[in-house]
């Protein structure tokens, strides 16, 4: 009896020829879950980071604001936005970019033919600074690793930085954002390297609108790398 089984388990396990095709049966169960789908890996890793940065000690950006602003969009997309700061409307509701200058940045991203929701935005600093003033340098620099451990998760095939504040969080403060805007630079953040656009930000575009004709020259350079790399979006 137990010779017998032993052959019926070897017959399972040996392999068929059927019309010139091979197959191989056996008795083990497949394993259909190696790897967890890319986009729950990525939620759980903003969770992380989101509660990393509510655990945040002694920062009077925090104690000032009502709730943290985190991010807004899709977390799967290829081109990421970081702004400056929440402002009161961003602070009262949650999600970055919602006053004024949301509303202006929708019209942007729609000149090139754009959606919000096919993005991914978030700001260097995740609560809202005092009176919506700049986030100062020390500020900046407490969280840039943030900001960096976010652009990691996202991996963006394009990294666009709004306002001065961005600029700074990630090429520092010796530069200048008249200088840099509308120049294709390369970021590398735990070694690999990103693609980035600064340009100005659309609350900075509301205080001085004369200027809104070189962040569309800016957006003409987005939408033509994003055609060169194919993105869907």
């Amino acid at each position: 009896m137990v010779s017998e089984e032993k052959n019926q388990n070897n017959i399972i396990r040996s392999e068929l020829i059927l019309d010139n095709t091979k197959y191989i049966f056996t008795d083990k169960p497949i394993n259909r879950f190696k790897t967890k789908p890319k986009v729950e890996d990525i939620s759980l890793k903003l969770e992380e980071l989101r509660d990393e940065i509510e655990k945040i000690e002694n920062c009077e950006l925090k104690k000032n604001a009502s709730k943290l602003v985190f991010s807004d969009g899709d977390n799967r997309s290829k081109i990421m936005i970081v702004g400056e700061g929440p402002g009161q409307k961003e602070d009262e509701v949650g999600k970055p970019f919602v006053g004024d200058a949301g509303i202006l940045l929708n019209k942007m991203l729609k000149s090139i033919s754009v959606e919000r929701k096919n993005v991914y935005i978030t700001n260097v600093v995740n609560y809202r600074p005092p009176n919506n003033r700049k986030p100062e340098p020390n500020e900046i620099t407490k969280y840039s690793n943030f900001l960096r451990k976010h652009i990691s998760i996202i991996d963006p095939k394009i990294l666009i930085l709004m306002g001065s504040s961005a600029m700074e969080s990630l090429f520092g403060s010796k530069i200048k954002i008249t200088k840099e805007r509308g120049l294709w630079k390369e970021i590398i953040i735990n070694n690999k390297t990103y693609l980035c656009m600064i340009t100005f930000h659309p609350a900075y575009l509301l205080r001085q609108p004369e200027n809104k004709k070189y962040s569309w020259t800016d957006l003409k350079e987005i939408r033509k790398k994003i055609d060169q790399l194919n993105l869907i979006l």
